[in-house]
Order: structure tokens, then C-alpha cells, then sequence
């Protein structure tokens, strides 16, 4: 048997309700065709799950598990697996989504991009205790990663990393380049962060708590700024190496007046490179920046050949994703997975919320 997390229903309208959570236990699925039978071990949250459980996110339904972050052991195989015995027993990340493979673009899917977890677009979701997947939609998890860790990489990772590494461009993320990241503490500005810090920018960030700003150094930051502050695009300016006058790049998730802030920001050129609008789904473009060559960029997720190039880019340079806390309960332990939910909620975390199978309850921050 297999315990899986779905959205329990309640009334109320989207934005108002917040549906409970609803354990089931449902038969052991077994791997059809190329599929793979995974015993999942830890499982992260992300925005939209939260997003779900407002009715805030499209597609939603109350049979499908929730999650799409998630890490588990290889037990079983479908038969038509090319070879199974290379599978057995290997611990696996699950890429979040399907319908996208290789185009820079975007998803080459006409019906679009498919995110794991309590949609009706894709059957598959990360809270539950057994999953089948497609063999070609895993990476064998990163050796030096925990767990937790590994479950933080799907989403967050892959954002990111598109948000950076495509969009912003190697001369533009890459070794010497002075990158901007905004609201720092959430997974992707994280992610964000590490990469460029392992793939040798200078990296700068903004947030409103200094006891962020404080952590981010900590990471390999060169600085930041409080951006509640009077003058910090000066101040942020100022930081910048000898020479250096603006930044390369600026990956933001906010929105609102990221183009006008950028405009002062960056150089002649510069790439404004947005994963999310959380502060507004509308931004003016201004002509200051046509003036200035300003390259803003539209950022979503990413390829699954991107999903895989991050991964080998984790391996390759020990990259150890920011958990901010992890509990460690069964999945039928719904009060704990609403602990985390809350924090979520509340934006108490710096880095990503997770969840450990079938150890003793308690957590660890």
C-alpha cells in the first residue's frame, strides 16, 4: 500500500479557501511499459502548492497527490526498461514536469509545459510513497546530497538555473560577471545565487531582512542592500569591483518596477532576466530602457535536457541546496506537513521546505 497527500475539499472561493489536507491510501502502483516504480524518501514544497490549496492555481483537482519536488530508490521496473539492473537500488531526483524537452524557446508540447503535483494536467505527484515514472524522466541523485537536499533540486533548481544560466547567457553569468539577485531567500533567488557563485560571477543581492542579506554573504555573496532603504540602487552600485560602474544581469521573481530599477542597474545591453511577478503581473516598459539596449527575458522552468545539464552542474561542482527546514514524519502526519505549509505562507523560510518519510517525528532546521 501507498500513502499519498491530496487537497481535501472545502467550500470557498478562490483566494478565500484554504483546502485541508487529505491523506488516502491507495494500492501500490506497478511500472507499465518503461516506467519506473520509485519509493520516495522526501518530498519539497514549493509557492504553488500553497497556491493550490488558496484555489489560486490552474488546473487544480482533488485527485491528483500533491508535490512536485521529490527524491526516492528505484524498486521495481517495467518491462520494457532497457535495463533494469542498472536502475535497482539507485537513488533518483524526478525531473517536475513533462512536454518540454529540448527547445530553447519553450515546450514543444502544443498542449504546454505539465508541473508534477494536484493538477489535472499531469497524474503524478511528489507526496506520496510510491510513484511509477518514465525511466527517462530521472537523474540519478547527486551522491554528496542528503536526502532533503536532493528533494530541494526539481523546481527551484531548474528555475533557476534557466532564469541564470539560458537566459541571462555565459557572458553575462558567467566567470567576472556582476550579477544581481533580488529578493533573495526563496529557492529559486537561491539557487540563482549558488550557481552563479559556483560558476564564478560576483553576485549581489537585495532583500528586506539584513539577517538575509547576512546569510546570502555567508553563500558566496559579495553583498547586498536593503531595498526598503532610500537610495540602495546607489548604495548597491557602489559595491561593485573597481571598474565595474553596473551590473551584467539582474534575475528577478518580483516584477512591478523591476524595469525601471534595472534601468539604473544595469549596463548598456544588460539582461533583465524575470522567473515570477509576485509583486505585479504588469510592469511598464520604459523607453529609457529601449535607450539603454535593456534585454528583458520572460523565464519559466525548463527543458528537460536543462533539468539534466543542472543536475551534472550540482555533481560536478558539490553545489549543496539552502534547506531551511526539514521535518521528519509520515505522510499520514498531517500536522506536521502543515507546519510547513504555515512557513511557507507566512515567508518564514530561507531556502526550501521538506519533508522526510517514514522517520521518527520531529525536525530539523
Amino acid at each position: 500500500m501507498s500513502k499519498a497527500v491530496f487537497l481535501g475539499k472545502a467550500e470557498g472561493k478562490p483566494g478565500k479557501v484554504y483546502y485541508p489536507l487529505a491523506v488516502q491510501t491507495l494500492s501500490q502502483p506497478t511500472p507499465q511499459g518503461s516506467e519506473l516504480l520509485v519509493k520516495l524518501s522526501a518530498a519539497a514544497l514549493n509557492h504553488r502548492d500553497v497556491f493550490l490549496r488558496q484555489h489560486l492555481y490552474p488546473g487544480l483537482t482533488f485527485d491528483v497527490p500533491l508535490g512536485a519536488d521529490g527524491v526516492g530508490t528505484v524498486v521495481g521496473a517495467g518491462p520494457d526498461v532497457r535495463n533494469p539492473g542498472q536502475w535497482q537500488g539507485k537513488r533518483v531526483i524526478l525531473n517536475p514536469g513533462v512536454g518540454w524537452k529540448d527547445s530553447l524557446e519553450g515546450p514543444e508540447d502544443p498542449t504546454g509545459y505539465k508541473i508534477m503535483g494536484g493538477t489535472k494536467v499531469y497524474s503524478k505527484g511528489t507526496l506520496q510513497e510510491y510513484i511509477t515514472i518514465e525511466e527517462s524522466e530521472v537523474e540519478e541523485a547527486p551522491e554528496h546530497l542528503s536526502d532533503a537536499e536532493a528533494a530541494a533540486v526539481p523546481l527551484a533548481g531548474l528555475t533557476g538555473w534557466r532564469a541564470l544560466v539560458v537566459k541571462a547567457g555565459e557572458q553575462n553569468s558567467g566567470k567576472g560577471a556582476s550579477v544581481l539577485i533580488t529578493g533573495i531567500g526563496g529557492g529559486v533567488a537561491l539557487f540563482a545565487l549558488l550557481f552563479a557563485v559556483a560558476r564564478g560571477a560576483d553576485v549581489y543581492v537585495t532583500s528586506s531582512s539584513e539577517e538575509k542579506i547576512k546569510k546570502s554573504i555567508e553563500l558566496g555573496a559579495k553583498g547586498g542592500v536593503n531595498y526598503k532603504e532610500n537610495g540602495w540602487e546607489k548604495k548597491l552600485l557602489s559595491l561593485l569591483p573597481k571598474g565595474k560602474k553596473n551590473f551584467d544581469a539582474v534575475i528577478d521573481g518580483a516584477g512591478g518596477d523591476s524595469i525601471e530599477k534595472s534601468v539604473r542597474l544595469l549596463k548598456a545591453g544588460g539582461v533583465l532576466s524575470i522567473y515570477g511577478m509576485t509583486v505585479s503581473p504588469v510592469m511598464p516598459f520604459l523607453m529609457q530602457a529601449v535607450l539603454k539596449n535593456i534585454d528583458v527575458r520572460g523565464s519559466t522552468m525548463g527543458s528537460r535536457k536543462e533539468f539534466k545539464d543542472m543536475v551534472e552542474f550540482i555533481k560536478t561542482h558539490k553545489v549543496r541546496p539552502v534547506v531551511s527546514r526539514v521535518v521528519q514524519a509520515e505522510l499520514s502526519d498531517v500536522a506536521a506537513l502543515d507546519g510547513l505549509f504555515q512557513d511557507m505562507k507566512d515567508s518564514k523560510q530561507f531556502g526550501k521546505l521538506v519533508i522526510e518519510f517514514g522517520k521518527p517525528s520531529g525536525s530539523k532546521l
